[in-house]
């Protein structure tokens, strides 16, 4: 019984220690490309802002499965 419960802990841990380093990879290549771009084109601030908030998306739906597996929905 204990064993399941350290597992399902272990699981949830992944998913959103998973996502959370896949959202900080994504963004940190946006963040570079997004500095590049708004050298040369001021104008893009708010389209920039946006592509960085995306794969924040991942790390929502991270929580979500974990909080799936913890609660056993």
């Amino acid at each position: 019984m204990e064993i399941e419960k350290v597992l399902l802990a272990f699981a949830a841990a992944l998913a959103i220690g998973l996502s959370a380093l896949a959202t900080a990879w994504a963004q940190s290549k946006i963040g570079a490309a997004g500095a590049g771009a708004l050298a040369e084109k001021p104008e893009l601030t708010a389209t920039i802002i946006i592509l960085i908030a995306i794969p924040e998306t991942m790390v929502i739906l991270g929580f979500v499965v974990a909080a799936m597996i913890l609660f056993g929905v």
